[in-house]
């Protein structure tokens, strides 16, 4: 790794930083960026991987306050994200360097058009509010919390979308609460999935350290951007890029 590997990794965290505050879609600059350093498809995903724990742990501490009361919900939810995290990163290793290559160009296709076509999130807090007021979770809201947390394991572009998307829609908290729960699930998920690749692939530390650093900066500073910044026209250009990235990949991966 040169120096200016290493910078160009803490740069393009910090531009996936403020890319995963504002639409959820951190991978789509820092999983290119780790191809673009050298390093093959499943190897830059595991690394990506190492690397995001970092901005789960700092999430996950600056929700404090609007996670007092969440206990006795969140543990059958942390329990979906453990167990979702573990088998997405199994089945990662199980998938083909080759077959994983040509998977991801829909992954961040998908994950780009969900980003597209979101509804704000305020307004989907405000439907759910209205739809589960008072009334006690959806039976199968650890089964959904599962699935996602599968998906976040493997590769997870945008599963912070899907997970915010469900809490608003079914819990009938508001916009910080959900935001909690989203990290706190996903951060367990996400862990384990890098303990998983601690332990059974190879992670470039080299490469996840200049990467972590610059996430970490760009989870600060996105905060205080969102507040400024059209938000909505950001995620429509940001999922406008992620979709020519798509095409980007898959053109490299089928011909």
């Amino acid at each position: 790794m040169s120096v200016w590997e290493f910078a160009f990794l803490v740069l393009a965290g910090i531009g996936a930083g403020l890319t995963g505050s504002i639409a959820g879609l951190a991978s789509l600059i820092s999983y290119p960026a780790l191809l673009a350093v050298g390093l093959p498809p499943v190897t830059a995903n595991v690394t990506n991987t190492a690397a995001l724990v970092v901005v789960g742990v700092g999430t996950v501490s600056a929700s404090r306050p609007e996670l007092q009361g969440q206990g006795r919900r969140l543990l059958p939810l942390m329990a979906a994200g453990l167990v979702g995290g573990a088998a997405g990163a199994l089945l990662l290793l199980l998938t083909p360097e080759g077959g994983f290559e040509k998977i991801v160009p829909w992954l961040i296709g998908a994950a780009s058009i969900a980003i597209l076509v979101q509804r704000p999130p305020r307004e989907l807090a405000a439907e759910g509010a209205m739809a589960r007021a008072g009334r006690p979770d959806q039976w199968w809201l650890p089964v959904a919390v599962l699935a996602i947390s599968v998906y976040g394991g493997y590769f997870g572009a945008a599963a912070g979308v899907l997970m915010l998307a469900t809490f608003l829609l079914t819990t009938g908290e508001g916009l910080p609460r959900s935001n909690a729960m989203r990290n706190v699930v996903l951060g367990v998920a996400n862990t384990v999935a890098a303990v998983g690749f601690v332990l059974f692939a190879s992670i470039v530390w080299s490469a996840a350290l200049p990467l972590a650093i610059g996430l970490f900066l760009g989870s600060l500073l996105g905060p205080r951007i969102v507040r400024v910044a059209p938000q909505t026209a950001l995620r429509r250009v940001i999922a406008l890029a992620g979709l020519g990235l798509a095409v980007h990949l898959a053109v490299d991966a089928y011909t």
